[in-house]
């Protein structure tokens, strides 16, 4: 048996990212860059007006007072988007709304809020300075800047910023294909008449919809029989097809457990069995050839947590993104913890932040491995790692959910 952090490194040692290929950037979001993007072009990609008003010379208006202020006659007026825009002689002014190319010769913008205006003239009652609500070429940045490294999530807002930057396509990992199978005679679909012995299947939706809410797509799910030769049959055909193949059950010592039999049978490497942690003690990971098995208990809690800390672990290294560990964040424990002696305790608990902004952990009823209605309201995953804490300890918890 290897503790956690210790299985946490085996993924990092064992698992590369994923090839690299060509993507649309509408298509990108979620993936993770394999090199980093370059601007087009420069931002903003010529001076421009920060603000509906008046181009103008700023040398105009030093002496422009609110009781003798100076009048410009109104020549014309410059859109966002126009293809040409009117030269501004000095002594003159022209309307600009925002995002407007500042005309040559003008340097500077009068806010619409400062200016008094009739249909000729425009009349401002005060100086102002050089560059005043314009947006300068390349103030952001210039054309060819290095936009965001390698191993950076595509998300809505890096979307936005390449867009922006004129980036049609990036270079990102691949993204991991799953193979999902569930063993397990005793179960039944959720809405099905359960026959004497049958209990309720929650860890395969369980597992599609974290696939789904974590990747964006659901893999395929195959329930498989307690058989050896079933097993195996699934376990043949998942590890051709997938990147990641995730079983749940089978994975412990009984006489129905088949998973690393079958896997032994097929030619996967055996790289752990068991770890030190409660819930999931008998967690099993494999690898034959670029192919990956993570083979979870079958107690639905064990489910959660073997998806929240370890195949996301897995995903993000397939991803080109990898952390050895979870983003452990800092909390307290709002009341005392019995803890476990031979194994580090995942506890789902419900975060709250306090006035002082401290993140305090509040633990919940039904811990068991085989409980999951404590999800309705627990939002957290706790590490305890001593026998027993008191009240106000410091413990590390990551949000419950797809990071």
């Amino acid at each position: 048996m290897i503790s956690l952090d210790t299985a946490l490194q085996r993924y990092a040692e064992r698992l590369a990212p994923l090839p690299v290929q060509t993507c649309p950037l509408a298509a990108a979001l979620g993936r993770v860059l394999a090199e980093a993007p370059a601007a087009q072009t420069d931002l903003p990609p010529f001076t421009q007006s920060a603000v509906d008003g008046y181009a103008l010379h700023h040398a105009d208006l030093v002496d422009a007072t609110e009781a003798s202020p100076v009048r410009l006659p109104l020549v014309g007026e410059v859109a966002a988007g126009a293809a040409t825009v009117p030269a501004l002689q000095r002594g003159t002014a022209l309307r600009i709304f925002t995002g407007g190319a500042l005309p040559a010769g003008a340097d500077t913008v009068a806010r619409q809020e400062i200016v008094e205006r009739d249909d000729a003239e425009v009349r401002l009652r005060q100086p102002l300075p050089v560059h005043a609500d314009t947006r300068l070429r390349g103030e952001e940045l210039t054309g060819g800047t290095p936009l965001a490294a390698p191993g950076t999530r595509v998300t809505p807002g890096v979307i936005a910023a390449l867009a922006m930057a004129g980036v049609g396509a990036v270079q990102v990992h691949r993204a991991p294909r799953l193979a999902l199978l569930v063993t397990g005679d005793e179960v039944a679909r959720a809405g099905e008449p359960l026959q004497p012995g049958q209990i309720f299947d929650a860890n395969g939706p369980l597992l599609q919809a974290w696939c789904r809410q974590r990747l964006g797509q659901t893999p395929p799910l195959h329930v498989v029989a307690d058989t050896l030769a079933a097993t195996r049959a699934a376990l043949e055909q998942a590890l051709a097809e997938a990147d990641l193949v995730i079983t749940t059950g089978g994975v412990s010592v009984g006489d129905h457990d088949h998973v690393r039999a079958a896997a032994v049978a097929l030619g996967v490497e055996e790289v752990f069995w068991r770890v030190a942690q409660k819930p999931g003690m008998p967690l099993y990971f494999g690898q034959r050839g670029a192919a990956a098995v993570i083979g979870l208990p079958g107690n639905p809690g064990a489910v959660m947590v073997g998806l929240q800390v370890h195949v996301e672990r897995m995903l993000s290294w397939l991803e080109g993104a990898g952390a050895t560990t979870p983003a452990w964040r800092a909390g307290v424990l709002s009341t005392a913890v019995r803890g476990d002696a031979r194994r580090e305790l995942l506890m789902r608990m419900r975060v709250t932040v306090d006035a002082a902004g401290v993140a305090q952990l509040q633990p919940l009823d039904r811990q068991a491995s085989h409980m999951l209605s404590n999800l309705t309201e627990a939002n957290a995953l706790v590490r305890i790692t001593a026998p027993d804490l008191a009240a106000g300890t410091r413990v590390s918890w990551i949000p419950l959910g797809a990071t």
